[in-house]
């Protein structure tokens, strides 16, 4: 039976631990405010985070012979992606049902199917180190799902939801700021379990965040 104390004693538990499980540093939100105010279109955030996983993908496949850099790297795409694609599922596609109509739910739908494989297979990688004769092969299969994926959105769909705000003032800025706020304060590993439904995801999100987030200070991320 659903209990209330049950669900809520875990979130307490972690609230009141704030040396263990932390928010946003201070510089950390100083610099999400400055890229928040940079912000145009929801498009802008998006690609701009498209790039860095590009980046970090590329960190870990031209080093081979490097297990601390493909592991460093490795968790920064880790990280990255997580939180990128639980922000869209929860500010982007509802958007795309809200401004497009059937259209765009047909849109949002197709994402989340397409995001739920992907974090499949980011849940295999991210268990995985660099040593693991399976550590590349995995991201790299992981990555031509993850390429494919990007290229329709780019392609595709962040034109059409461009297109529809026209008209409606400063939606997407708003949305792209709405974007990268939420990317704070979400999981920062793959759990597919929690579905793609905003809803769920997010009371899956309070009860993941906080152990991900303790988790990731004992991980080796790329120095700068």
């Amino acid at each position: 039976m659903f209990s209330t104390r049950n669900f809520i004693a875990p979130i307490a538990r972690a609230s009141f631990r704030p040396r263990l499980v932390q928010g946003p540093t201070n510089a950390q939100m100083t610099s999400l405010r400055a890229r928040i105010a940079a912000i145009s279109t929801v498009s802008d955030p998006i690609i701009h985070d498209h790039k860095e996983l590009n980046q970090f993908y590329n960190e870990v496949i031209n080093n081979p012979n490097d297990h601390d850099h493909q592991d460093r790297y490795g968790n920064q795409f880790t990280w990255e992606l997580a939180r990128h694609s639980i922000a869209e599922e929860l500010v982007v596609y509802p958007a795309f049902e809200k401004y497009l109509g059937e259209e765009g739910k047909r849109m949002a739908e197709g994402d989340r199917k397409q995001h739920h494989a992907i974090k499949e297979s980011l849940k295999k990688f991210q268990n995985l180190q660099a040593s693991h004769p399976e550590y590349v092969p995995e991201l790299k299969k992981l990555y031509a799902a993850l390429d494919a994926h990007i290229k329709e959105e780019e392609k595709d769909d962040l034109p059409k939801i461009e297109k529809a705000l026209i008209e409606h003032q400063d939606a997407s800025a708003k949305l792209g700021a709405n974007f990268q706020r939420v990317k704070a304060f979400i999981p920062t590993r793959s759990h597919p379990s929690a579905g793609e439904n905003p809803y769920f995801e997010s009371l899956a999100g309070l009860l993941a965040a906080p152990m991900d987030k303790l988790a990731d200070m004992f991980r080796k991320f790329p120095e700068k």
